[in-house]
């Protein structure tokens, strides 16, 4: 069974910085392509980084330059690292993954596994 178990979230204020990390087992599934998505109440999923198996990445045109998405294969764990964090920010994050050739626009409804997610919230 792939269990996908997010953490790092929490408040910050706007300007603030976090890192969010997806622990995933078994280890074999960090292999293939990987993403994040958020959900805000009242507003629909949106895709924000994707990272793909030959190291292709992409992410949502707001948090370009903010956020980088990385996986360490080795620890079987996939990262976001937030900079610069806006109130818009604020959500459920979401770790997924997706199958091969996954984009930032697709992972929020085409995935395989999903975790439970972990709370951002930006305050202004």
């Amino acid at each position: 069974q792939v269990h996908l178990v997010e953490s790092g979230g929490g408040s910050v204020q706007a300007g603030g910085s976090l890192k969010l990390s997806c622990a995933v087992s078994p280890a074999t599934y960090t292999t293939g392509c990987m993403g994040w998505f958020r959900q805000a109440p009242g507003k629909e999923r949106e895709g924000v980084a994707s990272i793909d198996s030959d190291g292709t990445i992409g992410y949502e045109e707001s948090v370009k330059g903010r956020f980088s998405i990385s996986k360490d294969s080795a620890k079987n764990i996939l990262y976001l690292q937030m900079k610069n964090l806006k109130p818009a920010d604020t959500a459920m994050y979401v770790c997924v993954i997706a199958p091969p050739k996954c984009a930032y626009f697709t992972v929020e409804y085409e995935y395989d596994y999903r975790g439970q997610g972990t709370q951002v919230t930006v305050s202004s």
